[in-house]
């Protein structure tokens, strides 16, 4: 769909969204902590936790969001909370998000779905989280019935969050970009969600990949609920995932506008396509994001 078009479509279906949506997030401030999406190191995490979180944050990175809970044994990469939460302690490092398994919970009866959520809100406080947040969604699932479905899902479990005193996001990948006969998987998250109940964490990445709107026309159209980005760049060729400044996306126009999007956290990603390995990935990064991208966080 050209630009223009999906512009002034999205411009119909969110008569409302322009208007700035109440931020009632938890840790709203000008200064924010240099975050790491932890799942860029997974294969560190698997072999050494422990090591690994000394050496990112001996790279500078202060907070994190984790990914993989186990929910049936409650513990985070083979620890408990509490045992997860002093390793963070004693490394310097604090978590305010987690990519947590809600998305297996789909096509699960409900009362399932919400025991899962007790578990993650009980983790998300002894560890300090500010965040549960939803992740994914299965590739058999993306079609607008399954959206709108999501959309009612993500309502009630953000009520649930939002009870239990943390705030609630939906993270999203391009496929919520793609266009079903004039529909849209995101304006239906989107409009069909409680801002108050339901934020947004933002990944720059599948922005620049699929969307037909930038970061800021998304920033425009729902400002204050953007409480989460994930900042990771993209192969100029290939349009893989790459190390910061190694890519394609121009983030000096968008990270300035991040503060009136919402913006509470972010987080520095790479999936794959490491050129070394994932540990220099995160150094280069970091190295490239202080030096030419910290000055507007």
């Amino acid at each position: 769909m050209k630009r223009r078009k999906f512009i002034k479509q999205t411009g119909m279906l969110l008569p409302a969204a322009m208007m700035p949506v109440p931020n009632f997030g938890f840790n709203s401030r000008r200064k924010y902590k240099m975050g790491l999406q932890l799942y860029t190191v997974r294969d560190a995490m698997d072999a050494d936790p422990v090591g690994t979180l000394q050496k990112v944050r001996a790279m500078g990175y202060e907070d994190l969001e984790l990914y993989g809970f186990d929910g049936e044994k409650e513990e985070y990469y083979g620890y408990s909370a509490k045992d997860f939460k002093q390793i963070l302690n004693d490394a310097g490092l604090t978590t305010s998000s987690c990519h947590y398994g809600l998305p297996a919970f789909f096509d699960q009866p409900e009362a399932y779905l919400m025991a899962y959520v007790e578990k993650c809100i009980k983790g998300a406080h002894i560890l300090g989280q500010r965040y549960i947040t939803w992740p994914w969604l299965d590739p058999k699932f993306r079609n607008i019935e399954s959206y709108k479905k999501l959309a009612g899902m993500l309502n009630r479990i953000g009520e649930r969050v939002l009870a239990g005193g943390l705030g609630f996001a939906y993270h999203n990948h391009g496929f919520e970009f793609e266009d079903h006969k004039g529909e849209v998987g995101y304006d239906i998250i989107i409009t069909e969600t409680d801002p108050v109940l339901v934020k947004l964490q933002l990944d720059l990445y599948w922005v620049a990949h699929d969307s037909a709107l930038s970061a800021n026309d998304w920033f425009a159209l729902q400002p204050g609920r953007f409480v989460m980005l994930h900042i990771k760049d993209m192969h100029k060729e290939s349009r893989d995932y790459t190390e910061l400044g190694n890519g394609s996306i121009n983030f000096h126009p968008i990270l300035p506008e991040a503060e009136k999007a919402g913006l509470e956290y972010y987080y520095l990603e790479q999936g794959s396509n490491f050129a070394v390995n994932s540990m220099q990935s995160i150094a280069d990064s970091a190295a490239y994001f202080k030096k030419y991208l910290k000055k507007y966080l």
